[in-house]
């Protein structure tokens, strides 16, 4: 909503997306109460142009949530499609049980960047939180991820997937054995041990991971 006080609006994205103050400031560099005082002081009375268009970004609107100027002349409007973000979490440790797959917010990507990395659906993109260190340090606990269920429609090929080992929800990457007939799980973390070798059919593929986000500390 443009019109939004930019407090406001900074609240709203926080409660819709699971964000907080402290992490939005560490996103800008900033310590960690600025944006706190921001929204509940008044200080600074605005944000500076590069922390509006940092927020912009991350949350994937426009700058004018967040105190910016209005667009002069007629702009081609950016189409935009959000992302669903799943209540439901992909172990990079031991294997979460799966549970309720309602929506929990979204972000918002363009169109196009969208249908790159889906392979032409993104109505197939959903995204989940990591959770656990065994993917690290490709992946870390908190991180969310973007889920291409498409992938799981076609040839699987050597990549990073979430999968469902005994009834438990895993992100792990997989490659591919000569034959197709047998696949290798392993953790990035190399202290982690790996699930190792198994027939393709005792895990069922969910998606390839196509994306990640996380915070700046």
């Amino acid at each position: 909503m443009d019109d939004e006080d930019p407090r406001a609006a900074i609240e709203r994205l926080c409660r819709e997306r699971g964000e907080d103050f402290a992490g939005l400031s560490r996103l800008l560099g900033r310590n960690p109460a600025y944006v706190q005082q921001f929204v509940r002081r008044g200080t600074p009375r605005k944000l500076d142009e590069g922390d509006r268009a940092t927020l912009a970004r991350y949350f994937g609107v426009s700058e004018r949530c967040f105190g910016g100027p209005a667009p002069v002349g007629r702009t081609p409007p950016v189409a935009l499609r959000t992302v669903p973000m799943l209540d439901v979490g992909a172990s990079a440790g031991p294997g979460a049980e799966p549970g309720g797959e309602a929506a929990a917010g979204g972000i918002a990507f363009d169109e196009r960047t969208l249908r790159g990395l889906a392979g032409g659906d993104p109505a197939a993109l959903s995204m989940i939180r990591v959770a656990g260190d065994s993917m690290l340090p490709t992946l870390a606990d908190g991180d969310r991820i973007m889920v291409d269920r498409g992938a799981a429609d076609r040839p699987l090929r050597d990549g990073i997937h979430v999968v469902r080992i005994d009834d438990a929800l895993v992100v792990k990457r997989i490659t591919v054995t000569g034959d197709g007939g047998r696949i290798v799980i392993t953790s990035d973390n190399p202290a982690v041990p790996d699930p190792g070798e198994r027939a393709r059919g005792d895990v069922a593929v969910i998606g390839r991971v196509v994306w990640v986000g996380r915070r700046i500390l």
